[in-house]
């Protein structure tokens, strides 16, 4: 039986093994020596939150020391990431122009997140989710939520302080936790869909989970919210960073006691879906399943394979449960 970590690391932007080194993102003098080794590369982003990544579309842009020197990095503000095997990952943010023009000089290119997740490799695909969670972080908090005033980056911009002295107060970078489930009674899963999503397309249930409440409490209360059903327990699958802007996906599976639904004000429709179902759906093409970048797809994925064998990457391969009946 796998494992949460083993799931989660399954999810996109999940699966990068790195040593954040957070006991000295505080000492200047390391940080200063790290920025200036041999070991140092830089994962350059544009101002639109885009990241270079090299010909092919595959990897990030590695950018050397010498590379960061040459286009004027010397004067610029970095974010220590951390080391990923024997490399010291710095994030470096450039404006347009200036990205544009390194972009043309080293021959590579610049891709969204989202378009990151199914294109780059594992690993490359985290290291850009953390580095765009910290932008984002930054972005958001140019001004001190106690007094209002402006705050100053410290601790390799994973620290803001108050720059008021009377005030100096610390601020930290935010993670929102939202949980998503896919529900089961019998066998059939719920799904809903919202009005603005494509026709057909259905997913697992989400939402964020409030001020002083428990996971499994945020799991019964959006899953009645959105489709009036009640559910009875729940357990937790794995989870998912989820930078968009500043979230983590904390997916769990679930049973109902009663398969009524009342629909509530967030979805155009909500229904079960027995494997059967699901199957012909897909194949007939009036059903679409989240994209594989959400751990919705994992979701709905762990649930047919536990339901009925079937993996669901096959459902575009004939009919699964014809194949699963024959052995």
């Amino acid at each position: 039986m796998s494992s949460s970590l083993s799931r989660s690391r399954a999810n996109t932007f999940s699966s990068l093994d790195i040593e954040r080194d957070a006991d000295w993102r505080s000492d200047t003098a390391t940080i200063n020596d790290r920025l200036r080794g041999a070991a140092a590369r830089f994962l350059l982003l544009r101002d639109d939150g885009s990241a270079l990544v090299a010909s092919g579309r595959e990897r990030l842009a590695e950018l050397s020391r010498d590379d960061f020197v040459r286009d004027g990095g010397a004067e610029a503000t970095t974010i220590y990431l951390g080391k990923v095997q024997d490399r010291d990952w710095f994030a470096w943010r450039q404006g347009d122009a200036a990205a544009a023009a390194i972009a043309a000089r080293l021959g590579g290119d610049f891709i969204d997140l989202r378009s990151a997740g199914m294109a780059l490799e594992a690993v490359d695909a985290g290291l850009f989710a953390y580095a765009r969670a910290i932008v984002n972080w930054q972005e958001r908090t140019r001004y001190c939520s106690v007094c209002g005033s402006p705050v100053r980056l410290e601790s390799a911009g994973h620290r803001a302080v108050c720059t008021n002295p009377q005030c100096a107060a610390e601020h930290f970078p935010r993670t929102d936790p939202a949980m998503i489930v896919i529900v089961a009674h019998g066998d059939a899963c719920l799904l809903g869909r919202q009005a603005s999503w494509p026709k057909g397309r259905y997913s697992t249930l989400a939402g964020f989970v409030e001020p002083g409440e428990t996971l499994e409490a945020a799991v019964q209360r959006e899953v009645y919210e959105e489709a009036g059903v009640r559910v009875v327990d729940c357990d937790y699958h794995s989870s998912q960073a989820w930078p968009f802007p500043s979230s983590i996906m904390l997916g769990f599976t679930a049973r109902a006691d009663d398969p009524a639904i009342k629909l509530g004000p967030e979805l155009e429709d909500a229904r079960w879906f027995s494997a059967r179902q699901l199957v012909d759906g897909l194949a007939s093409g009036e059903l679409l399943m989240p994209s594989p970048l959400s751990v919705s797809y994992r979701l709905v994925e762990h649930w047919l394979r536990e339901t009925a064998g079937i993996e669901l990457d096959a459902l575009t391969r004939g009919d699964p449960l014809r194949r699963a009946a024959r052995g």
